[in-house]
Parts: C-alpha cells; sequence; structure tokens
C-alpha cells in the first residue's frame, strides 16, 4: 500500500486538490493527481487528471453538494481508483495564520477553533478553507490534518513594513500589515536559483497577477514588503476586490450612503475591482477582448496600480534586479506583461517580445538591466 498526502484549496463554490506521494526520490515530488471540484452549493462536478494532465474523470455530485459531500465524493474515487494509494495526511491551503501561526500546524480542535477567530480578516477565503477541514474531519477522523499559511512568508518583514501609524493598543490586538499569497511567493522564491543563479538572492519583487492580485519584494528570497496588508483587500486592483482604498471612502459609505458594515464587505469584495470599473466582467481575458471603453479603463487601472506598486516596493529594496511574473494573469497574458514593462521601463526593464509571446520562462532582453520572468506558481507542491 502506498502513502499519499492529499493537498486541499477550498474556496466557496469549488475544491482544488492535489495527491502526491508521501516520499519521492531526490526530494523531488510530482502529483500523481490532481483537479478540481467546481460548482459547490450547485450541481457540482468532479474532475481527476492524471500526471500528464492528461483528463481520467468527469463527473457529477447529486444535489446541492456541500463541501462534506464534495470531498467524500473524492475520497470513494480515491479508494477506487487510485491503485492501492493509502492517505497518510491532508495538507490545507489556509489564507490567515493571524500572530500566533507563522508556519505549518498540524490541526485539533483547538487550532481550529482560533483559526475560526481570523474569519473576519479573510471573509472570502477563511470560512470555506476552514470547511473543507472540518468535513474532512468528519470523514476521516483519524487521518493528520496540516494547515499552510498564505501569511506565514512575510513574518520574515521587518517591524517598519508591518506598522500601522496606529494607537498601539490596537497594534497589540494585532491591527497590523500581514500579506498574502505566501504559498506561490515561497514556491517562487525556492525556484529562482534555477532560472537567475546567485542573482536569485538580490532585489527581487514577484508579481502575483490573478483574480486575486499582489506583489512581494523580496532580499535574499525572503519577504520584506509586500502589497497586500491587514485584509487581501488591500494592494492592487482584483477581479472583484478594490485593492488600496482611502479609509475615508468607508467612513463616507457609512455616514452618507447609509451602508451598514455587511454592505460595505460585499461591495468591496464582490462588486468593485475589474468587475466593478469595467461593469463587464471580472475576467481579464474578456477585458482584453472587449471594446468597451470601460472595459480598457479597468485594465488600465490594473496596470497603472501595478507599475505604482512596482515602483514603491523597488524603492523599498532601494533597487531592482529582477521582475517576476506568476499568477493566472502574470503567467498567460502577454499583454499584461508587455503593458507593465513598457511602463516600467524607467526602472531598466527591457522586454523581448518574441520570448514573451512564446511563453518562455526569461522575457527580458539581453541588454535589460532588469532580469524578467514569467514563472509558473505552485502552491499545492509547497503544502
Amino acid at each position: 500500500m502506498n502513502g499519499a498526502v492529499l493537498v486541499i484549496n477550498s474556496g466557496s463554490s469549488s475544491i482544488k486538490f492535489a495527491l502526491y506521494p508521501s516520499s519521492g526520490r531526490n526530494g523531488e515530488l510530482t502529483a500523481l493527481y490532481d483537479g478540481e471540484i467546481e460548482g459547490i452549493g450547485d450541481a457540482a462536478r468532479l474532475r481527476v487528471r492524471d500526471a500528464d494532465g492528461k483528463p481520467l474523470v468527469e463527473t457529477a455530485i447529486p444535489g446541492p453538494a456541500t463541501h462534506h459531500a464534495a470531498l467524500s465524493a473524492l475520497l470513494e474515487w480515491i479508494a477506487g481508483h487510485a491503485g492501492g494509494t493509502e492517505l497518510a495526511a491532508a495538507g490545507h491551503r489556509v489564507v490567515h495564520g493571524g500572530r500566533e501561526f507563522t508556519g505549518p500546524v498540524r490541526l485539533t480542535p483547538d487550532t481550529i477553533a482560533k483559526l475560526e477567530a481570523l474569519n473576519p480578516l479573510a471573509p472570502l477565503h477563511q470560512p470555506h478553507n476552514l470547511a473543507a477541514i472540518k468535513a474532512l474531519s468528519k470523514l476521516h477522523p483519524k487521518l493528520p490534518q496540516v494547515a499552510c499559511f498564505d501569511t506565514s512568508f512575510h513574518t520574515s518583514q521587518p517591524a517598519v513594513a508591518t506598522a500601522f501609524a496606529l494607537p498601539r493598543a490596537l497594534s497589540e490586538k494585532g491591527v497590523r500589515r500581514y500579506g498574502f499569497h505566501g504559498l506561490s511567493y515561497e514556491y517562487i522564491a525556492g525556484i529562482l536559483p534555477e532560472q537567475l543563479g546567485a542573482k536569485a538572492d538580490g532585489k527581487v519583487v514577484v508579481a502575483h497577477l490573478g483574480h486575486g492580485a499582489s506583489m512581494c519584494a523580496m532580499v535574499e528570497r525572503r519577504s520584506i514588503a509586500t502589497t497586500m496588508g491587514f485584509s487581501a483587500l488591500d494592494g492592487l486592483v482584483m477581479g472583484r476586490r478594490c485593492g488600496a482604498l482611502d479609509p475615508g471612502v468607508i467612513l463616507y459609505l457609512l455616514d452618507h450612503e447609509a451602508m451598514n458594515s455587511k454592505q460595505i464587505t460585499h461591495l468591496l469584495y464582490e462588486e468593485s475591482g475589474l468587475f466593478g470599473v469595467s461593469s463587464i466582467s471580472d475576467d481579464m481575458r474578456e477585458l482584453l477582448a472587449s471594446r468597451d471603453a470601460h472595459a480598457a479603463e479597468a485594465v488600465e487601472l490594473f496596470i497603472y496600480r501595478i507599475v505604482r506598486e512596482l515602483g514603491s516596493l523597488a524603492a523599498a529594496l532601494g533597487g531592482l534586479d529582477a521582475l517576476v511574473f506568476t499568477g493566472g494573469i502574470g503567467e498567460h497574458s502577454p499583454k499584461i506583461r508587455a503593458r507593465v514593462c513598457q511602463q516600467a521601463a524607467w526602472l531598466g526593464v527591457r522586454l523581448d517580445e518574441r520570448a514573451n509571446g512564446a511563453g518562455e520562462p526569461k522575457i527580458g532582453t539581453e541588454d535589460s538591466a532588469v532580469d524578467v520572468l514569467a514563472l509558473t506558481t505552485n502552491e499545492e507542491y509547497v503544502i
């Protein structure tokens, strides 16, 4: 019987998963299977691919499927089709670890209760991360489960980079900058030497651009500053999230638009970002293909905020040696990469248009003062 680790990245309506062998040759691990369950809360479907990315199964999960039903279907498939593989453990992506959890932690009822207390800091993610943990605990109560946090990578930041100019009493209660997308940044930091050699330990900015988006400044492949802060709302324009916002806007909405906190939360997390500006879509592919002026404005704002934050992070680094694009948009949109690089030319960024269009990892010209890369991230591998 072969042991395997089930890696789970759970959202409100979907679960991404991968199944890894519990040990690998020379420390290298390749997923045995991966896939997703989409449509949780409605007519869910389970999709599984093999190690080469070949589709193996696509099947419906009856009823308005819960996280419990979705994971039950997945466990049933693993038991019947994964070639004598027995689960040894499960690893979960959990967005927020707060001040206490700065590295992977074994999940217990006490730990889960502490993580639930952080739900208000990541309302779109944390409750759904925990829903999968609780469901798996009921389905497989003896299975060891470990949480890996998006905030952990940023615990290396200096105190000045995490502080707000608020009364100390609030800071002592945990009101500070945390940063997110840490699992993605950790993976990129791990593979940078393959691309840059010794320069990987230089002044690097990684742009994780997707439906959620942020950027991270690294020295010696450790986080020193990032664009997201107390919550996953801060920083860049995102699919449906606003990014950086003057807190005075919140006061205005409360006092003059008669909105309550629940309404404001929905506005900032669900109705803003690319979707709010364009009034069309939160999908960058659709916006780039559209001729609508509002779509063009949304794309322009997305790029403008990236370039502005790039300048800010380069200032925090005291220079820039490399710029790395990753995430769904960063990996797959040559147009966005090209427009960012064009506006960052003042930093010494020079883009090789052929390499960029061909999807090569190194996309800077030979005379570029800044190395430019487009790399595929792998959060499941890190977990």
